[in-house]
């Protein structure tokens, strides 16, 4: 009887550490639809292919609500909240450090606008984003990991009605 509790555990444990990973099921329905128009426009060119383009096509083709400049929606705390695909991250003055391998590279983003296409795991973050050095003015997915961040600030917002 205690293996079985234990297996039960255990299987409830990793359901609960691998949903917000690989499970649709948990994200905010206006999220899901943000992330279904993001999909449909990667490697594509999006209005004038400013960044901040793929949020406002996103955000008001779901008739979202907000503020029609940078605050995307609701303010959401990632140190306190869970952070879904299809939320909306706003960089200012952020400068991000990362090696791989013998290299040490260096990105900075002034002003800009992302959406988090999928959730890695919590702090690691596949992006949808466009006018960036990697994929031009089109649609481009590439990887944030916040332990990479060393300076700016970063807003993230949850969209809603």
């Amino acid at each position: 009887m205690k293996r079985l509790i234990g297996k039960i555990l255990v299987a409830g444990a990793l359901m609960i550490f691998l949903a917000p990973v690989f499970g649709n099921d948990t994200i905010p329905p206006l999220n899901r639809k943000v992330v279904d128009y993001v999909e449909s426009v990667i490697g594509q060119q999006v209005d004038r292919g400013e960044c901040w383009d793929l949020a406002y096509q996103a955000l008001t083709r779901i008739e979202a609500k907000w503020d029609g400049e940078y605050r995307f929606g609701r303010e959401v705390n990632p140190r306190r909240r869970e952070i879904f695909p299809g939320d909306i991250i706003q960089f200012r003055d952020v400068t991000v450090r990362y090696r791989e391998g013998n290299t040490t590279y260096t990105e900075t983003m002034a002003h800009h606008t992302a959406i988090v296409y999928r959730v890695i795991e919590p702090g690691l973050f596949e992006l949808a984003h466009q006018n960036t050095g990697f994929s031009g003015r089109t649609v481009g997915l590439s990887n944030l990991d916040l332990d990479n961040v060393v300076s700016g600030r970063m807003w993230f917002y949850r969209p809603e009605r």
